[in-house]
């Protein structure tokens, strides 16, 4: 990116003066400038974090998820790097771990961690559910699944927090399309229901799918979907969804809406009741 520059470079090579760094440039990180204007994005942060490490750093974690394509990683997000350095700036961390050349490639001409090495480093630093959010969709950009990121696991079987990654991984599911539904399905595995399958096809009498429900259990004909706000702010797509759920019910399925306002034990208990009426006296949690 043009408007990053290392201000002490710029300066030496004679591309700019002291004045005009001030002038028209504005401070990203130490010594790492954007030209004034230039949007906060986390792409920007990302080249400009690369850029302070002198290019020697690997970018890794939601910015090479980003990078990768995943969404939902915020513009302000912590920029995460594979590179020895113990004295790093807000915004910026740093990793003295072990990789090798394999876990890296190139994008943008700058170095960037795979996708299973971005998995892996993902489930290792970050709590389960937010690790999950992120894994989910760097596996829906990518195709990335469990079997990918194993190997990388075993090379470094011995590294802290492996236990947590291997969890994260085997919870990965590219059939989340928001990170609300990411958190029902854990906390629908959390509660003890078995594994939900998701982006279940829901098919008409043609055999032909009408519908891909968010998650549940084709065995016993339970749906369980997050609402979000569109009916709210679009008429159309409220009919839409509703005809749709008419449809969905007439297969003969439950289903669970479950909105933003609904506390967890509330869609725990409405879970439970739906698996009560398929199979009466089951104790499946």
């Amino acid at each position: 990116m043009q408007s990053v520059i290392l201000g002490s470079q710029a300066i030496k090579r004679g591309a700019l003066t002291r004045g005009q760094l001030r002038w028209r440039y504005e401070p990203l990180f130490p010594d790492v400038h954007v030209l004034k204007g230039t949007p906060r994005s986390l792409y920007t942060r990302t080249v400009g974090a690369w850029v302070w490490s002198r290019e020697r750093g690997a970018i890794t974690g939601r910015a090479a998820a980003a990078i990768h394509g995943a969404k939902w990683v915020r513009d302000d997000a912590p920029i995460e790097l594979l590179w020895k350095c113990y004295d790093t700036p807000d915004g910026i961390i740093a990793r003295d771990d072990h990789f090798s050349y394999d876990d890296i490639m190139e994008i943008d001409d700058m170095a960037v961690a795979t996708y299973p090495r971005c998995a892996y480093d993902l489930g290792r630093h970050l709590p389960r559910n937010e690790a999950l959010i992120h894994l989910d969709s760097l596996a829906r950009a990518t195709g990335i699944r469990a079997e990918h990121v194993v190997p990388i696991i075993e090379r470094y079987k011995g590294a802290r927090h492996i236990r947590r990654v291997r969890t994260a991984v085997d919870l990965m599911d590219a059939g989340a399309q928001s990170p609300k539904e990411t958190l029902l399905r854990l906390l629908l595995i959390d509660a003890g229901f078995p594994r939900p399958r998701t982006q279940i096809p829901v098919r008409d009498e043609y055999d032909v799918p009408f519908a891909y429900l968010d998650m549940g259990w084709e065995s016993v004909k339970i749906a369980v979907e997050y609402d979000g706000d569109q009916h709210r702010i679009d008429r159309s797509q409220y009919v839409w969804d509703e005809r749709r759920l008419r449809r969905v019910r007439d297969r003969g399925y439950l289903h669970v809406k479950v909105i933003a306002e609904d506390r967890p034990f509330e869609v725990i208990e409405r879970v439970r009741r739906a698996w009560a009426e398929r199979e009466p006296g089951s104790m499946v949690v």
